[in-house]
């Protein structure tokens, strides 16, 4: 071996090794999807329900809030409140009962109903 690669593999084997961890997981979770509902009825009942009070949702009238996270881009995102893979059972189970899902969480319990949280949902999913 010549000294040139003696003395570099000499310094690639003093380097440290780095793991690098975080959000990555070793396999992407599905894409989110919505099976049924009616995006344009969606986004007409995130204003009605006054999602816009408390979150930033694009294509909604007066919806600023800057409580609750934005939920741009929402249909690229991994999971609902930090813990439920996106998917649109996951979805539409968060929009109607939150407290079920994380007690104590600040996202209130608005009374959605299944075909309302269908639509919001669907809706959603269009952000990506």
């Amino acid at each position: 071996m010549s000294r040139r690669l003696w003395l570099l593999a000499t310094v690639l084997a003093a380097l440290p090794v780095v793991t690098v961890t975080g959000c990555a997981s070793t396999s992407p979770p599905p894409p989110p999807e919505s099976r049924a509902g009616r995006p344009d009825r969606g986004a007409k009942l995130i204003a009605q329900y006054g999602c816009g009070s408390c979150h930033t949702v694009p294509g909604v009238d007066r919806a600023g809030g800057l409580v609750g996270p934005p939920l741009t881009r929402f249909g690229a995102r991994s999971y609902i409140a930090g813990e439920l893979p996106n998917n649109a059972d996951n979805l539409r189970r968060w929009i109607t009962d939150p407290q079920a899902v994380e007690p104590g969480t600040a996202m209130p319990n608005l009374g959605v109903s299944a075909i309302d949280a269908q639509d919001i949902a669907a809706y959603l999913y269009t952000l990506d």
